[in-house]
């Protein structure tokens, strides 16, 4: 009867809250608000908890992607009715997509520039034509060495002609390119008045216009006389590293790609609720709350990163498939709908959020794209700054 009184006893206290000993009607105490669950448990369960929280990878994963990309405005719409357990959150959503695109495009983007101009052409091509010269001597040693047996000597023959004549070729073609690039070399001097060869793709001419483009954002938005001293020396200490680090972005474009896009999703962070309030400001007559406004800027934006990401997809399946036309093409022209389909995808969201007109929403809808695309520029000509100065 001990026995049995005890099981009794334990099976009750383990429907009850150890914390307040309220009956346990779900997962979490609905009294003070303790969970069932603690850290006392198996390492996988706890992970499997981080990474549902994190990234809400469940279910709602595959509701809310789809509705993303292909339902303008459907989320949106959703949240405000009240079902929302149903999706993933849109801050989740929007900072786990920003983060994901914006990793997938660094590492699926490569900024190195050739500022030498047509130099590693040139230098490619002497070293083939040095090679098969070098091929054409060891073939003649080996005529010397099996001179007695004639069947060797024709096949060694023939293979001698064969690369002389791709010798004569590649020396033809090397002419014609040096030709052709004295011509385009002559036709800019005539443009710019200039004598030398143009510097428009030189790392002199590329470095130049980094360090215009810092100060004159320098000049811009940072001299101002009301800013305080302290703050002043931290901005031109900034800049000062900046054009420090432009030499080293020359010789590896790649060191202002990783820190520029690594910088991004903060920066679209920080537009977030500027943009939410220029929706305020463009809707103040619907009387919403500016968290709705915010709501619309988190999907909106979790759609833009998702585009991004698609659209490396594609690139990235292109470049794969590039030796099949046809696979190739596919994946262009599904790149080419994705742009198409973006600037579609805001608008119908807008109009079916808001409920007005089409031309009313066209009309406001153009208004808030071009002041959010200067806004935007400005943002990312400041994380270029930013990105140079912390190199």
């Amino acid at each position: 009867m001990s026995t049995t009184a005890s099981a009794n006893h334990s099976a009750q206290k383990s429907n009850r809250c150890a914390n307040c000993e309220t009956e346990l009607l779900g997962p979490h105490c609905y009294k003070c608000g303790q969970p069932v669950k603690g850290m006392v448990r198996h390492f996988s369960s706890i992970i499997g908890d981080f990474f549902d929280t994190l990234l809400a990878f469940d279910s709602r994963t595959w509701k809310t992607v789809p509705s993303l990309f292909f339902r303008p405005g459907f989320l949106t719409t959703e949240y405000f009715s009240g079902r929302r357990v149903r999706y993933v959150s849109p801050v989740r959503l929007f900072i786990f997509l920003c983060i994901t695109s914006f990793f997938v495009t660094q590492i699926n983007s490569d900024w190195a520039i050739n500022f030498g101009g047509n130099k590693s052409v040139v230098v490619d091509t002497e070293s083939a034509e040095r090679g098969l010269d070098q091929a054409v001597e060891n073939l003649k040693d080996l005529q010397k060495k099996h001179a007695e047996d004639n069947l060797v000597v024709i096949n060694l023959e023939e293979v001698e002609s064969d690369l002389v004549e791709e010798r004569i070729e590649i020396k033809t073609g090397l002419d014609e390119l040096n030709t052709d690039l004295d011509k385009v070399n002559v036709n800019l001097n005539g443009v710019t008045g200039a004598s030398k060869q143009s510097e428009y793709f030189t790392k002199d001419a590329i470095a130049s216009g980094l360090n215009e483009t810092i100060t004159e954002i320098d000049e811009e938005f940072f001299q101002v006389g009301w800013i305080p001293d302290s703050l002043e020396d931290w901005v031109n200490k900034k800049v000062d590293s900046a054009h420090k680090n432009v030499e080293r972005v020359t010789e590896d474009p790649n060191r202002l790609k990783k820190a520029f896009l690594g910088a991004l999703p903060s920066t679209l962070i920080i537009m977030l609720p500027i943009f939410a309030m220029m929706l305020w400001v463009a809707y103040i007559f619907k009387r919403r709350l500016y968290m709705e406004h915010l709501i619309v800027a988190l999907h909106s934006h979790a759609f833009i990163c998702l585009s991004i990401l698609t659209a490396n997809l594609f690139y990235s399946a292109s470049e794969k498939f590039s030796d099949y036309n046809v696979i190739s093409s596919l994946f262009d022209n599904l790149f080419f709908l994705l742009i198409i389909w973006v600037p579609i995808y805001l608008f119908w969201m807008q109009k079916r959020i808001y409920q007005q007109g089409w031309l009313i929403t066209l009309c406001k809808y153009s208004f808030l794209g071009g002041a959010y695309l200067i806004l935007l520029a400005l943002g990312a000509a400041l994380t270029v700054l930013w990105s140079l100065a912390e190199l």
